[in-house]
């Protein structure tokens, strides 16, 4: 794979050392006490789970045959009793007791690991969210959304699993081993030696298994992100799906992505299938064995090499403690199993959190404002200023730009001077507070990524952009973006109330802060402020629950104009300095339309307003128009200047207008020469990686 062409994912993924150590020094530290009370209950209940074993072999030679001793491991014999009466009572008290601290310890070990295992996936998951939503949109733009979700639900209920089970079967089965051993050698350390003979050969070929499987479990994880892509995209665009007639499309790409899927999983399967039978069967034989050497050695005297008396009782022992690991060291392959799967999955969820946060606060960044309102009175709520607030929190609105140049990173997250080919080149106006500025020009020519840059959703790579003469990479995000109000030609609303969708953001904010003073009926009172301003209140109120009125995902259950309304609501209340409206008009009826412009006027009156159309009607009382084409700002002026200068603004008003058909040829053909001359860089690029890769 050409380098390039991997992704953040990628690249940081391979570079996770050690993921599952580094798992248990990232998170397990905090939670150690969790995890040493649940390791110490472990041991309490194994050793507890090997006393009835022993219990039963010494009462059979000393109470039921006569044929040895009672005596017990680590007991003095003075505490023990000397009639056969009462050291029967004894035994059946040892192993009634025995079975009871199993189960009460057993139950803490259950209690304490469960609690490690979750709280440490708790805090993987709600990190890798977070760590999700600080990264730059260069990220969004690459990463698709059903492998994000695959690292935060598959990845870390794998990690959950590991945690939660096979850290627990695994502990459980250290502890058995060792101690079955040890009573084992304690007994009869020949007839031991026949019995663990299996378990060096057991370990060789879980070695072989564990090297062999990685690779498969690294390549089934990265097909469950194609999958869960696949599975979002068909469903978030299932309205597409049906009105295109495309469901058959769809269910083949999804049954591609299940297929690959289907057989990296296979492929794991069917050496589990050789795994697991294989350590079953030397499990087996090493029960069988003791049980052939054991029974002839009773009958026969010690054969072989052989010379160490064995009892009935001690054969049972021997017999029983056999019994008791060969179904657990055939569990290993579970282990192994979910190691693995763990292992890969961890290797994702750090490969995600090591991505670095390129737009961030600089050290000594300062609050866009000064932390204070011209007044001299503090900003309240960390910087989410009141609504109807003439003085926005501080900020006046000044808005320069400086030369700015930038380029859509092609692969930044890996390499930060690997950039694609410029979008805008040499961009340079100001705005001062109040006024309207207009961006016009073709699709493509890079108004939306001008304003992007505003809000630092990128950050430009040459000149600089300024807010009341600060430069944006020198205040802090958070002071930044809650003094620019966005609306966009995609509105984006969450499952809720409209109630909720209105006032998300602003008192979002405030209730993370502590609030501002105002309560819930203060509150509403705004949000109905905020809609009325928008032209919304009148559909709103019409609707049977209001303002509780759930609208589902993405806001189905409402039109595109009634969604675009309610997204204007949101940020008449946010009450911003800088405004940017972003095609904001254009999934509304001409009615509306003309209720909504006007009551942007109003809200545009006494902050900076940036307007980007395609309906140059909207824009013809703007302070000032900026042409863009191919990413240059090639004309600028008012409405009338720019009728007046008969370039590309005249032209695209005389087509709006019927004034004339269509655009002259010489901008068609510039707008297509410019297209293929892209298509050419693009595909020139691409052969010179695919040129370096092949040497």
């Amino acid at each position: 794979m050409a380098a390039d062409e991997r992704n953040a994912f990628e690249v940081y993924r391979d570079r996770v050392d050690r993921p599952l150590g580094r798992l248990f020094r990232e998170y397990g530290a905090s939670e150690a006490h969790w995890l040493v009370v649940g390791m110490a209950a472990n041991v309490v209940a194994r050793v507890a789970g090997l006393i009835p074993p022993v219990v039963l072999g010494v009462a059979i030679d000393a109470v039921f045959t006569g044929t040895g001793p009672y005596t017990l491991p680590v007991v003095p014999d003075a505490w023990l009793p000397t009639e056969a009466g009462a050291q029967f009572r004894l035994s059946v008290l040892l192993i009634f007791g025995s079975f009871i601290v199993t189960g009460v310890f057993t139950y803490v070990y259950g209690i304490a690991a469960n609690n490690f295992a979750h709280r440490v996936m708790h805090a993987v998951r709600t990190d890798s969210f977070d760590q999700i939503q600080r990264l730059d949109m260069t990220f969004f733009d690459d990463k698709q959304t059903g492998e994000v979700m695959s690292v935060l639900n598959n990845d870390a209920s794998n990690l959950e699993v590991f945690l939660d089970n096979a850290l627990q079967n695994s502990a459980r089965l250290g502890v058995m081993l060792a101690g079955i051993a040890t009573v084992l050698v304690y007994y009869n350390y020949e007839l031991a030696i026949v019995t663990l003979a299996a378990i060096p050969l057991m370990f060789l070929f879980t070695l072989w298994f564990m090297r062999a499987v990685e690779p498969r479990y690294v390549a089934q994880r990265s097909v469950v992100g194609d999958l869960n892509t696949a599975l979002e995209n068909a469903l978030s665009g299932v309205e597409l799906v049906k009105t295109s007639n495309t469901e058959a499309h769809e269910s083949e790409r999804v049954e591609d992505a299940s297929f690959s899927y289907f057989k990296r999983t296979m492929s794991i399967l069917r050496l589990n299938y050789v795994y697991r039978p294989g350590m079953e069967l030397l499990a087996g034989l090493a029960f069988a064995a003791t049980f052939a050497v054991g029974g002839f050695w009773l009958a026969n005297g010690p054969p072989g090499p052989f010379t160490t008396e064995l009892t009935v009782g001690t054969f049972v022992t021997f017999v029983l403690l056999t019994q008791q690991f060969v179904a657990p060291l055939a569990e290993v392959s579970n282990i192994i199993d979910q190691y693995e799967n763990a292992k890969a999955s961890c290797e994702r969820v750090f490969g995600l959190r090591d991505i670095p946060v390129r737009i961030e606060d600089d050290d000594g960044a300062i609050e866009l404002g000064g932390g204070t309102r011209s007044d001299g009175e503090p900003r309240n709520d960390g910087g989410v200023t009141p609504a109807g607030d003439p003085d926005h929190g501080g900020v006046a609105g000044a808005v320069e730009y400086d030369d700015v140049s930038f380029a859509y990173p092609e692969n930044a997250l890996v390499d930060p001077e690997d950039a694609d080919e410029e979008v805008l080149r040499g961009v340079s106006f100001s705005a001062e507070p109040g006024d309207t500025v207009a961006l016009v020009g073709p699709t493509g020519a890079g108004k939306s990524t001008l304003l992007k840059l505003l809000l630092r959703l990128y950050d430009v790579t040459d000149g600089a952009i300024r807010v009341d003469g600060h430069d944006v990479r020198d205040v802090t995000v958070e002071s930044l973006r809650s003094s620019v109000g966005y609306v966009a030609q995609d509105t984006t609303l969450f499952d809720g109330t409209i109630a909720e969708n209105i006032r998300y953001g602003r008192f979002t904010r405030i209730d993370e802060a502590g609030g501002d003073g105002l309560d819930e009926d203060a509150i509403r009172e705004r949000v109905v402020e905020a809609a009325k301003a928008a032209e919304a209140h009148e559909f709103i109120d019409s609707l049977p629950n209001g303002y509780e009125t759930r609208i589902g995902e993405r806001g189905v259950k409402l039109s595109g104009g009634q969604r675009q309304r309610l997204a204007i609501a949101r940020v008449v209340l946010q009450d911003p300095a800088i405004l940017i409206l972003d095609e904001a008009t254009s999934a509304v009826d001409t009615e509306t339309e003309m209720l909504i412009q006007r009551s942007l006027d109003r809200l545009a009156a006494d902050r900076t307003t940036f307007v980007i159309a395609h309906r140059l009607s909207t824009v013809t009382d703007a302070d000032t128009a900026l042409v863009l084409e191919d990413g240059e700002v090639v004309e600028r002026g008012t409405h009338d200047e720019l009728l007046a200068a008969d370039g590309l603004y005249a032209k695209l008003w005389g087509v709006q207008a019927g004034e004339i058909d269509e655009l002259p040829e010489e901008f068609v053909e510039r707008a297509r020469e410019r297209h293929v001359d892209r298509a050419v860089e693009r595909a020139t690029a691409e052969s010179e990686v695919d040129s370096e890769t092949i040497d």
